[in-house]
């Protein structure tokens, strides 16, 4: 039985929106929907970057043009629009871009060290009606901004501010997409990120994941990625697929290593390919027993048959 009731009247809704790989085409046509007619978009220079590769977000203006920097900056005096009167000064950073059509839409680059306080900001532009799309590449909820936002809303007592998450494709799914099936029976995901936890709890869950049986998805692999490979070799044979993949779906404009790449490797020789693992756009995928590499005229992939099935199974 639902309790749902509406926001109150002039709210806007702040959505918390998956992007996936950050290009447009990769995109749910909820999460594009989204995006372009929000009245504030929280993103990182990279994701507006990307964002405006087909018109998602609008194009810059030039500089000097007496409404927004090139580079997404603004003054106080950029900030014009209908609810300009609303907006606490804080809010003066924004960039006012106007779309096709004639309408404004303000962009916000987001940071690293300003997620508290963007999140504070959109709080209060929902209740000064505005609809925010806060950017999240990948998926929200695989290591996004999703938990985040539910943490500030019980801090902040924003119980009243209308909250949705739009899905988008995770680095896991991307990549497995690009190797061909190597998902198709169990997975997990784990992040070796050990910000907010030791290196113990990350041994223990890649442990059980390797003993479990999952194909394993290492998010994060700019941090210690040797020694969680060096765990998973003690529960496992070093002649299990591994595949290291880089900007799962971003293609030429992969970051990384200036292109979306992939490796399909073996758990023991896979130190020997260290240099691959170009930062946080890398994950590491390992196979079970049952995942093998396969071929056909054009290019290798990595299968990892469902409970081991055949074609006479289905």
């Amino acid at each position: 039985m639902s309790d749902e009731s509406d926001p109150p009247a002039g709210y806007g809704t702040l959505y918390v929106v998956g992007i996936g790989p950050g290009l447009p085409h990769a995109m749910t046509r909820r999460a594009t929907d989204v995006i372009e007619t929000a009245d504030c978009v929280i993103a990182s220079n990279l994701y507006q970057e990307f964002l405006r590769k087909d018109g998602t977000i609008p194009p810059k203006r030039a500089a000097g043009d007496g409404e927004a920097t090139a580079d997404g900056g603004g003054t106080a005096a950029d900030v014009a629009g209908p609810t300009a009167e609303a907006r606490p000064e804080s809010w003066s950073d924004g960039a006012v871009l106007t779309r096709p059509d004639g309408t404004d839409q303000e962009l916000v680059r987001s940071s690293m060290g300003r997620q508290v306080e963007l999140t504070q900001e959109a709080f209060e532009r929902v209740r000064a009606g505005q609809d925010v799309a806060h950017v999240s590449g990948g998926d929200p909820n695989v290591y996004g901004k999703s938990d985040l936002v539910f943490l500030m809303a019980d801090e902040e007592d924003a119980t009243d501010v209308p909250i949705e998450i739009v899905p988008g494709v995770t680095a896991a799914l991307g990549g497995a997409a690009n190797l061909g099936a190597p998902l198709s029976n169990d997975f997990c995901t784990i992040s070796l990120s050990d910000k907010w936890r030791g290196w113990d709890e990350i041994e223990e869950k890649l442990r059980a994941a390797a003993i479990s049986g999952f194909v394993i998805v290492l998010y994060n692999c700019w941090r210690d990625h040797e020694r969680a490979i060096d765990v998973i070799r003690e529960e496992r044979s070093d002649d299990v697929s591994v595949a290291i993949f880089n900007d799962a779906g971003r293609g030429e404009d992969g970051r990384n290593l200036e292109d979306e790449t992939h490796t399909i490797t073996t758990l023991g020789e896979t130190d020997e390919h260290a240099d691959e693992v170009g930062g946080m756009g890398t994950s590491i995928l390992i196979g079970t027993a049952d995942s093998h590499e396969w071929a056909n005229d054009y290019q290798h992939f990595l299968v990892t048959p469902r409970g081991g099935r055949e074609v006479e199974d289905f």
